[in-house]
Formats: C-alpha cells, structure tokens, sequence
C-alpha cells in the first residue's frame, strides 16, 4: 500500500458491555487506527498488551481489523479493561484500568519508525515524555486530551483534541481559548449532540451533529478524530467540508455497537469470574 503513512500510539482495552452480555475490543488510539484502515490508508497501530488472555483477545481483534498485531507489544502487566453498563445507547463505567498502556513509550524501533510517518496520532492518557519526544523531532501530530485537559504540556503542540460540554448553555470558547492558550497550534472540541469545534490558530470553525438514533456512542470521537485527520490535516480539505465529513463518521459509529466494526462476542466466564468483586460491587 502506498500513500501517507499514519500511526496512532497508545491505548487499547477489552470493552466488556455487562449488561448485554458483549465483549468488545476498542481503545482511543487503536480505534483511530482501524478507522484510518477503513479509510484505505496506510496505518500502522502502536501498543502495548499484557501477557494474559485479554491481550490475546486484543491481538486477535487487531489481526482481524487488517492492522499488523507485531506493531503491539507485549510487556508484564496485564491488559486495559473497561466494564461498562449502558441504558439507551449511554455508558456507566464501572472500571477503567489501562493496566500495562498507562503512559506507553514505544522502543527504540517504535520510535524510529514515527520518525517516518507522515501524520501520528497519540491516544488518551499518553506519555508525555513520547510527546516531548514528537515535537523535539518536528513530526506532526496530534494527541487526544478527552477530559484531562491539564494533564500535559501542550507547548507548541500541532493539534488537539478534547471532549467538551453537550449542554448549549456552557459555552465552549473559554475551553478552547484556554487550549491555545497553553500552546496547542489547533484545537478541536467535539461535544456530541452540539457538534465539533475547530480553532485553525486564526478562525473558529463549527461543524454540526448528525441527528440520528443512538445505538452505541463508543468510539464516535475517534471516528471523527480519524476522519478529520485524513480529511484536513493530510488531504487538505477546508475546515467546513472536514468538519461535516467527520461528523458524519461520528454518527455513523454511533450507529453500531463497538468503536469499530466487529463481531461483538459473549463475555467469557474467565472474565466474569476474574472481575466478580467489581461487578458485585456496582450492583450493591
């Protein structure tokens, strides 16, 4: 395959869906990363699993998605996972482990090999060492904050991505001026319902939300995080037309259940067994 070469680096996770009885696998970078290889694009995935059978599960699920799993590492530890329980499409979280890709710095290998890609995508919850690292080699790159919005320097950072309020009468711009204001060239504010913001460094661009029916919001900011990406930031389309392509990737994730499309199987009873004080716990 030829064209742009584009990276994400971080994190992945089993989403266990308690209440419908489904396991998923996801993960902010690792979404990004199959959505990019839905797009057609040249992309390699860089992680991190634990040597235990949920990073079984993980690899087997990259393999499938087309994505090279020799890219993800194994390291002692165990594997990210996220027990969820939804009601219409939304999520209680019940546990969040990142486990062994907390903070993931890839090897010397890794590192080089960012080195040639054209665009890198750093996922939630990143190294700031690995972002330190990015910007010391003048690559370009763009780190998803979610929430954390003060978890990293952002000095000189080409773009950012953060989550911020679905409710119109918080305003959004204090959020993004205080972005920018702590050094990131770009910022995107995706805030569900209400649509996307995009500051350029100059001009404020709003994208507006695709009314549909909610099945699963997983993984829609990473679809759109992909899709503006490729859109904008490599193809060079003006911020309206990446905008609304990118929402539109949103809504049509929000539209399956997973962050990616695939087949969503039964939670195994290793899984259950091995979490049962969590699970125990939240129904107390």
């Amino acid at each position: 395959m030829t064209g742009p070469l584009m990276i994400a680096v971080g994190d992945n996770c089993l989403d266990v869906y308690l209440t419908r009885n489904q396991l998923a696998v996801g993960g902010n970078a690792l979404n990004v990363a199959v959505q990019w290889r839905n797009l057609g694009l040249r992309v390699r995935y860089m992680g991190v699993v634990g040597p235990d059978a949920e990073g079984d599960t993980i690899l087997a699920a990259i393999a499938k998605a087309g994505l090279d799993p020799a890219d993800c590492e194994r390291r002692p530890g165990h594997s990210a996972v996220t027990l969820l329980q939804d009601r219409l499409g939304d999520r209680r979280f019940l546990l969040e482990d990142l486990g062994v890709g907390l903070h993931y710095m890839p090897g010397v290998e890794g590192l080089a090999a960012l080195a040639q890609a054209d665009w890198v995508h750093l996922g939630t919850n990143s190294s700031p060492t690995l972002l330190r690292y990015l910007l010391d080699a003048g690559l370009n790159f763009s780190v998803d904050l979610s929430t954390a919005y003060a978890t990293l320097d952002l000095a000189g950072v080409p773009l950012v991505f953060a989550s911020g309020p679905e409710d119109n009468a918080q305003p959004v711009s204090p959020l993004i001026d205080g972005l920018l204001a702590r050094g990131a060239q770009r910022a995107v504010v995706t805030c569900g319902r209400r649509g996307a913001y995009y500051h350029d460094g100059f001009k404020l661009h709003q994208g507006a939300a695709q009314p549909i029916t909610v099945v699963d919001t997983c993984g829609a900011g990473d679809s759109f995080i992909a899709t503006f990406l490729a859109d904008h930031m490599i193809g060079g389309q003006p911020a309206p037309e990446a905008l609304r392509r990118a929402t539109m990737a949103a809504a049509v994730t929000c539209m399956h259940e997973g962050g990616f499309p695939q087949g969503l199987g039964p939670i195994p009873d290793w899984l259950l067994q091995k979490y049962a004080g969590v699970i125990a716990s939240a129904e107390v």
